[in-house]
């Protein structure tokens, strides 16, 4: 019985580090937008200047994301995930303590630990809960999801009471306690199975494994392109409409204060979505209905802005939350049901993030570079419709049940 007790509690201090985990792949990276007006009248940056903070965030997320495997094939998987905690701490706090120089350094250092965590959340989920995929691959986005949400909502009522460098800077607070928790739940689980620091320190679920994939080997395996342009693809149709809904709202006639709670709208159900849909197509040999029925919902989405944007637009909002928030939870979700054990799962998850965080930068630039050109927003709408068709058919492809 006394047994039972300690493998429960150790459970639910895995699972309760874990959570608290994912809660920190955003606030860093979400937290940094509302409070740019006084970041940049502080440190007297140009917008290029205060846009670049989450430039270089975005994109150590895309370069330094296949750094994550090596690392975890060195240290293990619990102890990468650790070591991105603390990370994310120290690059929070220098990121808000100095000048520009270190503004940058601490953006640069916290966007690289987030890479990091990234690419070994699946890998986790494969190790620690290899009976229940769907269920934490979709409570870790959500959270994931919900961390971004409440960044963003309380920066700015932060920053009032305490200014800006302070609010910047609670991140890491949230990251140490993180930390303390999840090096806990390893300590009780190394206590209670020896064999398990054994397999960890491999970045493997048990002795036998197989250890880090060589990229090439993986770039030559014909499933890995379908999960890749999937994860790039559904991506960049995330980013484009985070970075200018807003905007298209209010150039069809809608107030700024409406265009704003619009788009925290859809973030709210996409909570709901990355919860409830990997669920279900957990379970599932396949996951292509599920695919194709969230493409078809963030196409639903675009289509509304595009054509009534002004018509029920908190409809077409919760179309493409619905459709968005499903599509992130089983683009990861298929990275972690493709590969056969842990260490693949990472070496996947690595290559598939890395080209969708570098595809996604690429897209807001280009979505704004085709409304400069055309003079209005629905040629870089109908751009975006294409770009949900081809995460269509690369979704379809990518869900077919076959190992990578």
């Amino acid at each position: 019985m006394m047994r039972g007790i300690t493998d429960n509690r150790g459970n639910l201090l895995l699972v309760g580090g874990f959570v608290l985990a994912a809660l920190n792949l955003r606030p860093a990276l979400a937290g940094v937008s509302p409070l740019l007006p006084a970041i940049m009248g502080d440190l007297g940056l140009s917008p290029a200047g205060g846009g670049a903070i989450t430039t270089v965030m975005v994109v150590c997320l895309g370069l330094l994301a296949p750094a994550a495997p090596a690392l975890a094939t060195r240290i293990g998987l619990d102890r990468t995930l650790l070591a991105g905690l603390l990370m994310v701490a120290a690059g929070v706090a220098l990121r808000s303590a100095g000048g520009v120089p270190a503004l940058y350094c601490g953006a640069a250092l916290a966007g690289t630990a987030i890479a990091v965590m990234n690419v070994v959340m699946p890998g986790l989920v494969k190790q620690h809960f290899p009976g229940r995929i769907g269920l934490f691959t979709g409570l870790y986005v959500s959270v994931m999801v919900g961390g971004a949400a409440i960044a963003s909502a309380v920066m700015v009522p932060l920053a009032g009471e305490v200014g800006w460098r302070a609010a910047a800077g609670s991140p890491a607070l949230l990251a140490l306690l993180a930390a303390a928790l999840w090096w806990a739940a390893r300590a009780r689980r190394t206590a209670q199975d020896p064999a398990a620091t054994t397999a960890g320190r491999a970045g493997r679920s048990r002795p036998g494994d197989a250890g880090h994939r060589p990229y090439a080997a993986l770039l030559r395996t014909p499933a890995t392109w379908p999960v890749m342009a999937f994860m790039g693809l559904q991506s960049l149709t995330f980013y484009v409409l985070l970075a200018w809904l807003p905007t298209v709202f209010q150039a069809a006639g809608l107030p700024a204060d409406e265009a704003g709670y619009l788009l925290g709208l859809t973030n709210l159900v996409q909570i709901a979505a990355a919860l409830a849909v990997p669920l279900h197509a957990g379970r599932a040999r396949s996951q292509t209905p599920h695919v194709v029925g969230a493409a078809l919902l963030t196409i639903g989405g675009y289509l509304g802005v595009l054509l009534a944007p002004t018509t029920t637009p908190w409809l077409w909002m919760i179309v493409l939350g619905l459709g968005q928030g499903a599509s992130i939870a089983l683009a990861l979700l298929i990275i972690t049901l493709r590969a056969p054990d842990p260490a693949s799962v990472t070496a996947l998850s690595a290559v598939a993030q890395s080209s969708g965080y570098l595809l996604a930068a690429i897209g807001p630039l280009a979505f704004g570079l085709l409304h400069e050109l055309s003079g209005g927003w629905t040629v870089p709408l109908l751009a975006g419709l294409g770009a949900c068709a081809l995460q269509l058919v690369s979704g379809t492809l990518a869900a077919r049940p076959t190992r990578t």
